[in-house]
């Protein structure tokens, strides 16, 4: 029976994941478009032309037969004729089938020009112009598909879609539908429509296996980034097949993959010579065998790797420690089964010699003994962070900082037997070269309670973090201001307990002149701090943030208004002001603020109203959230007054 342009289109259904009527279904999409990758052109109305016969009382069409009856042989011969991008999205709207058939035509089975037909010079020149587009095909066009948009027939609109518009460069899916999810089937398609892809990244795919890996090593032999996360379907084979196919890999990552072993890793160390970045999380089948293979085979290139919750022991760090000739940046998080001997054995390898940056996280093998081998063998390391690793006190921290002579930045998360004794003990032995320091949730930090020597200061340190650190203190905070007199950025959030007596000694001496101030939830602080900050670094200060700080007043924008001139970014929220703050830094003649949130600030009110519009002026950003005593009138003024500002309300 034949089928009209509407019969078609209920067969097809209205999903949005179906195929679009109107001149195109991807207008002007930006990075990571959503919308399918076909051309559509405008719908008509079907003309009905067959003959009709006369039964009885009825008037029946007699329907001729559809496109549809033709062999696949046929439709194939048809379709893999079609010239342009255009002809084909257009044939790829008919119908499922239609759709599925061009996705099966690979791109060296298109011929260059049509068989046996007479052709015009201006036909010439069109199907010319066709041919360039399509070697143009570069491959930086880029497509995200996420959740129930992540569907096969999604995937073959792509790959019809953009290949003759620049060619496919970055596929990214991120989960799948739970009816219709990406199978192989989808993936194929990719494969045979896209040979420009060089980056492909398949997040939460059960569904996908080595066939559609398969498909894609032999059909986009340019691949250079992978990233396989919650594939269970996928093996080592698969990898092997990218690896056999795709010598151009730079970049592998591979997270909770159960059936990824050493076999697959061991293909990739043996044929992707290029291997720069690597990252293996949580696969229980790859072991020493695997990663030891890999790191050894591409010694010369790879310059980044990670290894996350992996049933690998002492040997694969000796190997890193021996081969990491080129590695610059290693992680090492959650490995139980490495002691601290083979931590300890980084120090005689001296193959590290250009790692730059190292974090640990969760270690056991990580101690006082190993953690000072490795600041001896890794000699141009200069940025080092510790997370979690419960065996690492003061005299280990001391030891690595005199070991570790290049180091520009430490940062220490949950170290709790590191205590304030560590803390100036490595600021006082770290060298000329330590920048930052930064302290995050450090429980052993107690306030010192006793008389101790003063070391020699670390003039060098020009930021420091302490955060959540509760044991911190006013004593502790102002014996480190007199260690670091030339900071310039100091972030001391949550620091509940220190005072305004702990942080005007701070304020002092530093010499500089702060730039950055965040003193977020330290609730214990008055204006007196504000009103010596703006004193004393009131010409270099650009941010400030006084978030949670509830017993700052009115008192200290008057004088932020009157000193800090080059103030960009300040935030006020849930702080003690009211209009009358608000109007003296409107009144100020040189600021310049950009940035200005006044969030959960109860006593500012719709009087605020005129001096936020003053403010305007510079401002690019203004948050509004949870002033109860702004009406929603008067935020609406604001917004449309001020209409370069991102107001949130």
């Amino acid at each position: 029976m034949k089928r009209t342009v509407t019969d078609i289109r209920l067969l097809l259904g209205s999903g949005d994941d179906e195929f679009y009527s109107g001149s195109s279904c991807y207008p002007n999409q930006g990075l990571f478009g959503s919308y399918v990758d076909v051309y559509c052109p405008p719908s008509k109305r079907a003309r009905i032309s067959a003959p009709f016969s006369f039964e009885g009382s009825f008037l029946e069409q007699v329907s001729k037969p559809s496109i549809e009856v033709l062999p696949d042989e046929c439709l194939f011969e048809i379709l893999r004729r079609l010239q342009g991008g255009k002809e084909r999205s257009s044939c790829a709207c008919v119908s499922r089938k239609w759709l599925s058939m061009l996705t099966s035509i690979r791109r060296i089975e298109m011929p260059s020009k049509l068989e046996n037909e007479v052709v015009s010079s201006s036909d010439i020149d069109m199907i010319s112009s066709d041919e360039d587009q399509e070697l143009k095909s570069d491959g930086y066009l880029t497509r995200c598909v996420v959740g129930k948009k992540a569907t096969d027939t999604r995937l073959a609109a792509i790959s019809v879609g953009t290949s003759s518009r620049g060619g496919l460069g970055k596929l990214s899916i991120r989960g799948s539908n739970t009816v219709r999810g990406v199978t192989d089937v989808g993936l194929s398609a990719i494969a045979r429509g896209c040979p420009s892809l060089k980056s492909l990244s398949l997040w939460n795919v059960p569904c996908v296996g080595d066939a559609g890996l398969y498909e894609i090593a032999k059909g986009c032999p340019m691949l250079e980034k992978l990233d396989l996360c919650q594939c269970p379907s996928i093996s080592s084979r698969g990898l092997m097949a990218i690896a056999e196919n795709c010598p151009n890999l730079t970049a592998l990552n591979i997270e909770s993959c159960s059936k990824i072993g050493n076999d697959g890793l061991q293909a990739v160390g043996r044929f992707c010579s290029k291997l720069q970045s690597v990252s293996i999380r949580d696969c229980p089948l790859v072991g020493d065998h695997g990663v030891s293979s890999l790191l050894s085979s591409a010694s010369l290139v790879l310059s980044k790797v990670k290894l996350q919750a992996l049933n690998i022991t002492d040997f694969s760090i000796a190997v890193i420690g021996h081969y990491g000739k080129a590695i610059t940046n290693l992680s090492l998080i959650g490995l139980q089964n490495v002691s601290e001997k083979g931590f300890s054995v980084i120090k005689n390898a001296q193959g590290l010699q250009k790692l730059v940056s190292l974090a640990i996280t969760s270690c056991r093998g990580i101690t006082d003994t190993s953690l000072e081998a490795m600041g001896k063998g890794c000699v141009n390391l200069k940025q080092m962070c510790l997370r979690k690793c419960c065996f690492v006190s003061d005299n280990g921290l001391v030891a690595f900082a005199k070991a570790a002579t290049s180091l520009e930045s430490l940062q220490l998360e949950e170290c709790n037997r590191v205590t304030q004794a560590g803390i100036v003990g490595a600021l006082s032995n770290c060298g000329t070269k330590l920048k930052s320091l930064a302290l995050v949730k450090c429980m052993g930090i107690k306030d010192i309670t006793s008389e101790v020597s003063m070391p020699s200061p670390c003039r060098s340190l020009r930021s420091l973090s302490i955060r959540n650190c509760p044991g911190f203190g006013s004593v502790s905070l102002a014996m480190v201001g007199s260690l670091c007199p030339q900071l310039q950025d100091i972030d001391l959030s949550g620091l509940y307990g220190i005072t305004d007596a702990g942080i005007l000694p701070l304020l002092e001496n530093c010499e500089e002149g702060l730039v950055k101030v965040n003193l977020s939830d330290c609730f214990n602080l008055t204006d007196e701090v504000v009103i010596a900050l703006a004193k004393f670094h009131g010409g270099t200060v650009e941010s400030l943030n006084l978030d949670g700080c509830r017993k700052i007043t009115d008192a200290s924008l008057a004088a932020i208004a009157e000193d800090c001139l080059l103030l960009r970014d300040l935030d006020l929220s849930k702080c003690a002001i009211t209009d009358s703050g608000i109007s003296a830094l409107s009144n100020a003649n040189q600021i310049n603020l950009q940035v200005l949130s006044l969030s959960g600030c109860s006593d500012v009110t719709n009087k605020s109203a005129f001096f936020l519009k003053k403010l305007g002026e510079t401002l690019v950003g203004l948050n509004l959230q949870h002033c109860n005593s702004i009406s929603s009138r008067t935020v609406e003024l604001l917004v449309e007054s001020l209409w370069r500002c991102d107001i949130l309300a």
